[in-house]
């Protein structure tokens, strides 16, 4: 009886059911933010790196926009 066709699906459906996501990353807007680990460190990095440049280039063209107007 262990071969019940319902049985199967039990045993399918825990198999690809997945992992659970840590809690720690649960319910914020940017969950790798909060990851450990090489890959995520070099991801943060390059985020503040993006950042910075933005902020530099937004207010590059503030200037020009003016010197424009």
């Amino acid at each position: 009886m262990a071969n019940t066709p319902k049985n199967k699906n039990a045993v399918k459906d825990k198999k690809h059911q997945g992992l659970e996501p840590d809690p720690e990353t649960l319910h914020t807007p940017d969950p790798q933010e909060h990851m450990k680990g090489p890959v995520s460190s070099v991801m943060q990095n390059i985020k503040e790196e993006g950042k910075k440049n933005n902020k530099v280039s937004q207010e590059e063209a503030d200037r020009r926009r003016e010197e424009n107007m």
